[in-house]
């Protein structure tokens, strides 16, 4: 008798339980880290970052770069005076500054410019290495790269507008003439070490992106860069301020080109592989989120990103917002300006205390500035990197 009115006593704990957190919209994946089913221990701190080109992967370096100047970690940055590792050449540890003359064994970070190269990376990086990456819709990625390499890139040079080179990209298009052409097709899949220029045979596509999906833990999507953000927070054990970011690297919208409908079929058969890349890891990417957050989780913890995002610009952004080339007034501040793109940057508030200002200054300092920044704090002994801010 005893036994049954326990039964029954804890059944109905159990059903008020769970209609409580119903009427409360609270997603029993919530409630995981109460029940132990979260993932606990101390944050990653070994990161490799593929940086892709023009898609968000410069915010997602200062959120690397910041996370690594806050824990004392080491980065592997490029050698002497030089702005990426190696690129577009393969990578080779010897663009690593410290690795030739043996001063240092491995790093923590790695996040700069490289086209991937495994076995060199290897070199550089611990074993125990989180791999990471962010892939654009190519139709989009291509359009930004057009706007910002374009006097650059002979194949852009020559055309008189992205609609023109998509409507005959052989015309323009010589791949024999050198690396500079790599910027006008399948640019996400030459950085991850491929062909750009290989027949998009389903044999081959299938097998390399299962050699990404070995080495890849995680494969960001940057049209859903707060789901993104959401996603790596919980891969790597981090917490909400690490992964909050002000957007960089980003233009005007004036300087952004509509490509039309005809045109945006003619870009994902121009660049045919990094359309199945992309494909590919979107569907991979969505799998993991709700696998691992559940829609509820993910709209709540996407909120509580913005939110913060929201907070610190209100805390830190003259006017809360981003300025244009001819209105930043700081040059630590001031973004690398290429091609026709208008490169947006921020102004800091004043009057902002000592630690607070730090704080704010790392969050909208662009990449060069950072990266200088970071190696002279790595290698004082070294002479400054100095960077020009405006193409030449």
């Amino acid at each position: 008798m005893d036994s049954a009115r326990c039964f029954w006593t804890l059944l109905l704990l159990t059903l008020t339980v769970f209609l409580l957190a119903g009427l409360l919209r609270v997603d029993i994946d919530m409630l995981t880290p109460l029940l132990g089913g979260q993932v606990e221990g101390p944050p990653i701190t070994n990161i490799m970052f593929l940086k892709t080109h023009k898609t968000a992967s410069s915010t997602v370096l200062n959120i690397l770069f910041r996370f690594a100047e806050t824990h004392n970690l080491s980065v592997a940055l490029p050698a002497g005076s030089h702005v990426h590792l190696g690129y577009p050449r393969l990578f080779h540890a010897r663009y690593v500054e410290g690795m030739v003359d043996g001063s240092q064994q491995h790093f923590n970070v790695m996040c700069n410019h490289l086209r991937f190269n495994l076995p060199e990376v290897q070199k550089v990086m611990p074993n125990d290495t989180f791999y990471f990456s962010i892939l654009r819709n190519p139709v989009f990625q291509l359009e930004s790269s057009f706007t910002y390499y374009r006097r650059y890139v002979p194949a852009f040079q020559a055309a008189v507008s992205l609609d023109a080179f998509l409507a005959a990209p052989h015309t323009y298009y010589n791949e024999s003439l050198g690396l500079r052409y790599v910027y006008a097709r399948n640019h996400m899949w030459f950085d991850l070490g491929f062909d750009p220029n290989a027949p998009a045979e389903e044999s081959y596509v299938r097998a390399r992106l299962a050699e990404l999906e070995q080495r890849f833990q995680l494969v960001l999507i940057a049209e859903h860069f707060d789901e993104s953000m959401v996603l790596l927070r919980h891969r790597l054990r981090w917490r909400l301020d690490d992964v909050v970011s002000f957007k960089l690297n980003s233009r005007s919208k004036s300087s952004v080109t509509r490509v039309t409908p005809e045109g945006q079929e003619r870009a994902k058969r121009w660049c045919a592989l990094d359309w199945r890349l992309y494909r590919h890891f979107n569907r991979t990417f969505w799998a993991s989120v709700h696998a691992e957050l559940g829609p509820r989780r993910l709209r709540s913890e996407v909120e509580q990103l913005r939110a913060r995002r929201r907070e610190l610009m209100t805390l830190c952004l003259q006017d809360g917002a981003p300025k244009n080339k001819t209105q930043i007034t700081d040059l630590q501040l001031f973004p690398y300006q290429a091609g026709e793109a208008d490169i947006l940057g921020y102004n800091l508030r004043q009057g902002l205390d000592n630690q607070t200002l730090r704080m704010c200054q790392r969050m909208a300092m662009p990449e060069l500035q950072y990266m200088a920044h970071l190696y002279a704090l790595q290698f004082p002994r070294k002479p400054r990197k100095n960077f020009p801010l405006q193409e030449a």
